[in-house]
């Protein structure tokens, strides 16, 4: 039992009236009668919240949540009492997302049910531990609150969002890339797989037609070609300390995650095998690629709890590991993160090494704070060596990209935000181009 608000306003009022029948005598007798009426009231309250009162209330979630998206929890709550109810509602939320004063407040009718929704939005994958759900209910006289405590704690795993890659799936069955900004990218010839011949429609390109098809049936058939199919596209994951960055609350690592799970399901729609890597300093995770209908799955289970180390990525062990699992050369998405050119100039290289025996992308990451701060005026002498020094880092990032495409490695240099959109247009730019091997 807890004594509400009110109570203490109307204990306040009569202490006041009992006051002021210090003053003038009549007062002190009405002071009386108004604690007694108070009494009587806070213990016919109480014995409705005891005998009367009947709620029950429950918590519907998803078994999985999906890191960085709204996640939609449901708490159904019923009265069973002949008597209408105030309520608040306090879900013991995991410690992971640090909400402490998290409640939701209704009123229900006697006889009535009602269905109180919210979301949450991890930034951390994991094991979520949810309490136990709290009803802290009162009467309409408000002067006194039972606590019921209802629904038992649950385990709730955060998983990389597979909410954007179901988003990418509805699209892929639209074929409405262009709401998330992919493009479209010509062709760069006809030199990829036939696929069939089929008739000629308006807007064919004329140098694909059938002329020997064509006579056989009397009327315009053109070869039709699709991209080369079977290629395997490996997501290397750097997990060192570089990519604890943060971004709007996630890190690079995260991202990173996000995005190589939504170009695996693209690799794997579009008829390539997909497969994973992920080191730091020691080789950890593989997945062959492959492109059965497990795979995602898979893949979404291996990088459910990848996590970053407090120490540099060891470049020099990941080729000769990657060679020794991976006999034909593939695509290799790297996604990694450099503070300068120093870095870069340390893991060239490996780098070099690596591309040498497959098909190496580097993804690394655009500071957008920096960025940011640079744009701002300087008022100080202080503040504009801060933009020197914040333009040369700048300079540094174009000059990294700029460096490993001179030594044959591809790169793409993005921000945190647009990275998905950006990994998949460059993937579907060199498919294309026949540069995925």
């Amino acid at each position: 039992m807890f004594l509400t608000r009110r109570f203490y306003w109307a204990m306040g009022l009569v202490a006041f009236v009992m006051a002021a029948g210090v003053l003038y005598e009549p007062l002190l007798v009405v002071g009386q009668w108004l604690f007694v009426a108070l009494a009587a009231a806070l213990t016919v309250d109480a014995l409705l919240l005891y005998i009367a009162a009947r709620m029950v209330a429950k918590r519907e979630c998803a078994a999985r949540f999906s890191l960085g998206d709204d996640n939609e929890v449901r708490i159904v709550v019923a009265n069973r009492s002949p008597i209408g109810l105030d309520m608040e509602v306090v879900d013991e939320l995991p410690p992971q997302l640090q909400q402490r004063d998290f409640s939701l407040k209704t009123r229900l009718k006697a006889k009535e049910g009602k269905t109180l929704t919210y979301s949450l939005r991890p930034l951390e994958r994991g094991v979520y531990a949810f309490g136990k759900v709290l009803l802290f209910v009162s009467t309409r006289m408000g002067l006194a609150q039972r606590r019921i405590r209802t629904a038992l704690p649950v385990e709730v795993k955060v998983y990389p969002s597979f909410l954007m890659l179901r988003k990418y799936e509805l699209m892929a069955v639209s074929n409405n890339f262009a709401e998330v900004g992919l493009k479209r990218v010509r062709r760069a010839g006809n030199n990829t797989e036939f696929e069939q011949v089929r008739d000629y429609v308006q807007g064919d390109d004329y140098r694909t037609i059938n002329w020997k098809a064509t006579a056989r049936r009397s009327h315009l058939m053109v070869n039709s070609y699709q991209d080369e199919r079977s290629q395997q596209i490996f997501s290397v994951i750097d997990k060192g300390r570089l990519m604890q960055q943060s971004f709007n609350g996630m890190t690079l690592l995260d991202h990173a995650i996000n995005a190589a799970l939504v170009l695996s399901y693209v690799a794997i729609n579009r008829q390539d095998k997909a497969g994973l890597v992920t080191f730091a300093d020691q080789f950890d995770t593989f997945v062959p690629a492959d492109r059965r209908p497990t795979q995602m799955q898979l893949i979404l289970e291996s990088l459910y709890n990848q996590q970053t180390s407090f120490g540099e990525a060891d470049y020099s062990m990941l080729c000769p590991n990657v060679n020794r699992l991976v006999g034909k050369r593939s695509f290799m998405m790297l996604y990694t993160n450099f503070t300068d050119y120093k870095t870069l100039e340390r893991q060239l290289p490996y780098l070099r090494l690596f591309n040498r025996h497959h098909r190496l992308l580097v993804v690394f990451f655009e500071d957008v704070e920096l960025e940011d701060f640079t744009r701002t005026p300087s008022h100080s002498m202080e503040e504009l060596y801060q933009h020197v020094v914040g333009e040369k880092l700048l300079y540094e990032r174009r000059l990294i990209a700029s460096t490993l495409m001179q030594n044959g490695i591809h790169s793409l240099l993005t921000s945190p935000e647009h990275l998905t959109v950006n990994a998949i247009n460059k993937y579907m730019e060199m498919k294309s181009r026949q540069l995925l091997v």
